[in-house]
């Protein structure tokens, strides 16, 4: 069975710090290109992060410099390292994983308030 699981969302203060995972089942992992997209209420589905299976890296403008994606291609799990988060961060972030298809996880919710 294919599934995308992410976990590791909470609430976090302005300037705090989480990590995001997504454990990959059913699919060759290390052929993927894996990704991060969030959603705000209201708003688009936006590309946060991607991670090719070479390991190139790409990343929104908005948080170049404070988030880190990886990956464990023997672990099959993808994480985000969100560091100085910001109040307009706060959205349901979504895996996902491209090669021939597209597949999206359940998404987790990530709240940054004081």
């Amino acid at each position: 069975q294919v599934r995308l699981v992410e976990s590791g969302g909470g609430l976090v203060q302005p300037g705090g710090s989480l990590r995001l995972s997504c454990a990959a089942s059913g699919i060759i992992f290390s052929r993927y290109t894996m990704g991060w997209y969030r959603q705000a209420p209201g708003k688009q589905r936006e590309l946060v992060a991607t991670i090719t299976s070479a390991s190139s890296q790409n990343y929104l403008d908005s948080v170049q410099g404070r988030f880190t994606i990886s990956r464990d291609n023997a672990g099959s799990t993808v994480y985000l390292q969100m560091n100085s988060l910001k109040p307009e961060d706060t959205a349901v972030y979504y895996c996902n994983a491209q090669r021939t298809a597209i597949l999206w996880g359940q998404g987790t919710q990530v709240t940054v308030s004081s």
